[in-house]
């Protein structure tokens, strides 16, 4: 029962509010209204009401109304379905129409604009941005290629945006005013283009956008139709008009021959660069270089005069090759774009230009496509010395006079395009400059041509023979007897790219300022991030690096000077201990200060010995010494033999093997040849012992500690007889088994003084 209360109410409120909703009377005009009139109260009513101004409670209700009834009117469509049936496809709850509409159990019609939102759903508000939805694949494949001719303005929307219908109506006004210009408008709806959203970096609605050059431009101000202007202004890239003045003309104008373009002059009266020609310059900025001459200013008095300039309208010149006399001229009080572009278009090119580019010979001497549509090229091969100066301008003033539009005259230096004038004049035995007749057959280059007999000087004789060659060409096109396939041309204008670059980075840099300025930062919080992350990386890799590699790469360096002069040994030994640290110089920072994970291999060796043991000991452990945890030093016992003495002392066990010398204390222990391998930090040393494998073979070698040693009492009674150097033939067996972690391990409390030796027994 309460269900059925609702839906009479609900329905009596659709048609009430339906019913109340008249466009005519909203904006107050008859149903006779033209289009200037509807579009004169709108303004009116649209500032009046506005919630931005004015501070009525029901002022954005009824803004929303006066836009709704503004597009209703001004769309012939919508105007002429309500004057027939009250209503449209948008208002009416009951029709057939199904915009809008939902099913409620089958008999009950839900209307969506019931609330009068008036917000972007398909055939609601946004019917008059319908033609401007963009989609992702569109931006990518159209947007953005076609953004490096002209700019593109994109608004962010998306459904209940009231923020949305606030900016429409000066919108609206901005887009058609833009069009006229030729600047690309497109519309996102982030609803169904999220993926096109996050892409273009819009993170709010609304949000309005410029795209120039494929790069991505936000906008921060208010938005009025100035300021949107003004921003469309700003994304061109600057440099595009040169301000041109009495004393800077001819230097503007004879730049011809080295930009190899046709030069542009428009002259006005207003003080900055009227939009429409900053666009149009844009657009020709590879064919055409642009200047602008301000009428009102006394610097341009002669330039009036020189070229007889009325200054009641809008006047632009076109100059080729001749800087005394422009090639074409327009001039009109309202100068459009449909105007200019076609008076640039017919000059795009010079009379005679040279080939710089194979971008420029595609579209001066474009492929045969039809035989009512065939162009040859008159091509001039020449240098660029003065000495052919006289016959280039006799090619130019040949070409100038020509009328015929299927020729097209050009010239090369020999020196630049070295690889097309070889395949032209292959086998040809005419010096420069030379002259050929060409057509292009295919885009794979290959081409039909004919040299003209003789070269060419620029005498009459050679005009004459080059017009009647042309001439017969028009009537015979088999006289182009030769073929050739013709290489890609060199790009003249590469060293322009440094240049282009800077300005490149120029606008960015200034494109991140003003994203700073404005706080956009999380359009440019991806950026810094990066930036950051890559400076922080590099700062701590160099200082990790500087710390952990100080140790090892400058003490080595200082230590192994020192040893050089406290040991007196032979000059083939400074190869061998150039590997080791000295252990009495540097026995802090190798032993008891050792890092932990590191270990110090440590050779026991005399003064006489010394020579012989530092070589063998070299070998033995040569292949290790890549890796970064070992450390290795030697010891003389001959000098600290009490230290060694007390490290093997607090080793008990490695000392069982000579307890009956110590009970008879009848000589002094020999410690020669032994390896100790110390672990500094976590206290504990492994054991070598020297092995004997010379001369006893009976005997069988016992192993402890990880080395071997001779039954007790062989190594005492032949050690006048063992050969030095055999003492450390098991120590790459024995370094093996200290890699894997394999060796008995004797741990010490502390370790003893260097200098000082107290042991606690």
């Amino acid at each position: 029962h309460e269900l059925g209360w609702l839906t009479v109410l609900l329905m009596d409120a659709v048609v009430e509010s339906t019913a109340e909703f008249d466009p005519y009377k909203v904006l107050g005009v008859t149903r006779s209204a033209s289009q200037a009139e509807i579009k004169k109260v709108y303004k009116r009513l649209a500032k009046e009401w506005h919630p931005d101004k004015n501070k009525n409670p029901e002022a954005e209700d009824m803004f929303i109304k006066i836009t709704k009834s503004y597009e209703i009117l001004t769309n012939e469509e919508k105007r002429a379905s309500y004057d027939r049936y009250g209503q449209t496809d948008n208002t009416h709850p009951y029709g057939r129409g199904h915009h809008g509409f939902r099913h409620f159990h089958d008999n009950f019609y839900f209307d969506e604009s019931f609330f009068h939102f008036p917000f972007n759903n398909k055939g609601g508000r946004d019917f008059a941005d319908s033609k401007y939805t963009l989609h992702f694949n569109q931006y990518i494949s159209e947007v953005v290629p076609d953004s490096f001719k002209r700019p593109y303005l994109i608004k962010i929307t998306s459904d209940w945006c009231f923020s949305c219908i606030h900016i429409e109506p000066v919108w609206k006004e901005t887009v058609q005013e833009l069009e006229t210009l030729g600047i690309g408008i497109g519309v996102v709806d982030v609803g169904y283009e999220r993926r096109l959203a996050n892409n273009l970096g819009a993170h709010q609605t609304p949000s309005i956008l410029g795209v120039v050059n494929g790069k991505v431009s936000f906008f921060h101000y208010a938005v009025v139709k100035g300021h949107l202007m003004q921003f469309i202004e700003d994304l061109l890239p600057q440099r595009l008009v040169e301000k041109v003045t009495d004393k800077n003309n001819q230097e503007f104008l004879k730049s011809w021959h080295e930009l190899n373009k046709p030069h542009v002059l428009l002259f006005d009266q207003v003080p900055s660069v009227p939009l429409l020609y900053k666009l149009t310059a844009f657009a020709y900025k590879d064919y055409v270089q642009f200047g602008y001459v301000d009428q009102g200013l006394s610097e341009t008095a002669d330039l009036l005069r020189k070229f007889n300039i009325n200054t009641y309208a809008p006047t632009m010149l076109v100059f080729k090759e001749d800087v005394e006399k422009p090639a074409d001229i327009i001039q009109a009080k309202g100068m459009k774009k449909q105007i200019i572009d076609e008076f640039i278009s017919n000059n795009k090119f010079l009379l005679a230009p040279r080939l710089v580019n194979q971008k420029l010979f595609d579209e001066l001497c474009p492929v045969k496509q039809f035989h009512r549509r065939r162009k040859y090229c008159v091509l001039l091969i020449t240098g660029e010395e003065e000495s052919f100066a006289t016959g280039n301008e006799a090619f130019l003033s040949l070409a100038s006079a020509n009328t015929n539009d299927v020729l097209r005259f050009a010239y090369v230096y020999q020196r630049r395009q070295q690889p097309l004038c070889d395949v032209l004049l292959k086998n040809k035995d005419s010096t420069l400059p030379q002259v050929v007749i060409l057509e292009r057959r295919n885009g794979a280059g290959k081409i039909l041509y004919k040299p003209v007999s003789g070269g060419w000087n620029g005498s009459k004789e050679d005009k004459h023979k080059l017009l009647e060659e042309l001439e017969r060409l028009q009537k015979d096109p088999s006289i182009l007897n030769n073929d050739a396939v013709l290489p890609e041309l060199n790009n003249e204008f590469t060293s322009m790219f440094l240049i282009r670059w800077i300005y490149t980075a120029y606008d960015y840099l200034a494109e991140i300022i003003d994203d700073l300025l404005h706080n956009n930062w999380r359009e440019v919080m991806p950026l810094l991030s990066l930036i950051f992350s890559a400076l922080f990386i590099l700062f701590g890799t160099v200082v990790i690096q500087a710390f952990s590699d100080s140790s090892e790469e400058k003490q080595p360096k200082t230590k192994a000077k020192e040893a050089s002069k406290a040991e007196n040994g032979s000059p083939n030994t400074s190869s061998t201990s150039r590997f080791f640290l000295v252990l009495d110089i540097t026995y802090t920072s190798n032993l008891v200060k050792l890092r932990p994970g590191h270990i110090n291999v440590v050779l026991v060796l005399t003064d006489p010995t010394k020579n012989i043991l530092l070589s063998k000991f070299a070998k033995e452990v040569y292949s290790f010494t890549g890796s970064f945890t070992l450390h290795f030093s030697f010891l003389n016992v001959d000098k600290h033999g009490e230290w060694m003495a007390a490290v093997l002392e607090y080793a008990q066990d490695a000392m069982q093997i000579d307890t009956d010398e110590d009970e008879a204390g009848s000589r002094k222990l020999d410690y020669t040849g032994y390896v100790l391998a110390l672990n500094g930090h976590k206290k504990y040393l492994c054991l070598f012992k020297p092995v004997y494998t010379g001369e006893d073979l009976d005997s069988k070698p016992e192993e402890e500690g990880g080395g071997s040693r001779s039954r007790k009492g062989t190594t005492r009674s032949r050690s006048t007889t063992l050969q030095i150097h055999h003492k450390l033939d098991r120590l790459g067996l024995w370094m093996e088994r200290l890699m894997e972690g394999t060796l008995p391990r004797y741990y010490v409390p502390a370790w003893p003084g260097l200098d000082k030796i107290t042991v606690n027994k």
